[in-house]
């Protein structure tokens, strides 16, 4: 993320000054842009400490289903990873759920090192597909997320409901919750297609049982990479976690993706210790499911989140043609 021009209103900048006041006096506010859900702050402090101060929206009006009490994830998830430094995450430094001196959740965190990797590939030119150390060091970073174990599937916020003991069951809620979702907003979509290939393919999502740590959203801008060498170097906005099979991740980090999964990105995950199911006829359908899955997500918030400009129909066809492409190959 980038630092906007746009200022922060002096009222917005009190009350963040009262909810960090444990740690220091505020000698500076930063929004920052890049993000699509959430409102996110750098924070200086007198002392020179700089921290990251994440808002989300409460209001359930806009909201999908899966993203009530979202950023409560990114707390939990930051939680699970204290103890793991390996896992490259952010400490979090305090919360403020209350929601009674900013209307929203807060998650305050430690500024991590580095630069986005959005930012460098602006600058570099270079895609990641292109640097074979980045995509090791990300397939070894899932590896050791997927080593965290859960005790029930499905997204951890309570609120959403989407929840379960096996995973054929969460799994069934999360993309019926998105059916229902498109149905409120009036998006169109083969919802009676999406729900056969769910029912055909149960027998291979019962095939995963032990519910891990997926991020779910591994792509380029929640990435930290060193400034000189390019290598990974830290994680950001887990907030949509998710306790599931670890082929969701390669689904999250391609959100877009059609083709097999990087050989790089693979060979990381296996050096780390960690066997991906592809290539066996159950774990290539859950892998489809997967990205039928990211397909309707990205689909269903469009018309919620309000998106606007010369890109939304371009983003649109793209999220279509994956979803499409995802049941054809499903059926």
């Amino acid at each position: 993320m980038a630092p906007s021009d746009t200022d922060v209103s002096p009222a917005t900048r009190a009350a963040l000054g009262h909810i960090l006041g444990s740690l220091g006096d505020l000698s500076g506010v930063e929004l920052l842009t890049g993000g699509m859900f959430a409102t996110t702050y750098r924070v200086s402090l007198a002392d020179g400490t700089r921290v990251i101060a994440k808002t989300a929206p409460t209001s359930t009006d806009r909201l999908l289903s899966y993203e009530l009490d979202l950023v409560r994830t990114e707390a939990l998830v930051y939680g699970l990873a204290a103890g793991r430094p390996d896992l490259l995450m952010p400490r979090v430094l305090l919360t403020d759920f209350s929601r009674s001196i900013l209307p929203a959740d807060v998650v305050v965190a430690t500024h991590l090192d580095g630069v986005p990797l959005l930012d460098r590939l602006t600058v570099t030119g270079e895609p990641v597909a292109d640097q074979p150390g980045l995509q090791h060091d990300l397939g070894a970073l899932m590896a050791r997320l997927h080593t965290v174990t859960g005790t029930e599937f499905g997204y951890p916020n309570r609120a959403a409901g989407l929840s379960a003991p096996t995973w054929p069951e969460a799994f069934g809620r999360m993309v019926n919750a998105l059916l229902d979702d498109a149905e409120r907003w009036t998006t169109h979509l083969p919802s009676t297609e999406i729900r056969a290939a769910l029912d055909r393919h149960r027998a291979d999502l019962a095939g995963v049982t032990v519910p891990v740590l997926v991020h779910t959203d591994l792509w380029a801008g929640n990435l930290f990479v060193d400034a000189g060498t390019g290598r990974l170097s830290g994680v950001i906005d887990p907030e949509r976690a998710i306790w599931g099979d670890p082929l969701f991740e390669f689904a999250g980090a391609d959100q877009l993706g059609r083709g097999p999964v990087p050989a790089t990105l693979l060979a990381g995950y296996s050096a780390a210790g960690a066997q991906p199911a592809l290539g066996t006829p159950a774990g290539d359908t859950r892998l489809l499911l997967y990205r039928m899955y990211m397909a309707l997500v990205l689909l269903v918030e469009i018309a919620p989140r309000g998106y606007q400009g010369d890109w939304v129909a371009g983003h649109r066809a793209a999220a279509e043609s994956c979803l499409r492409a995802a049941l054809d190959a499903l059926a």
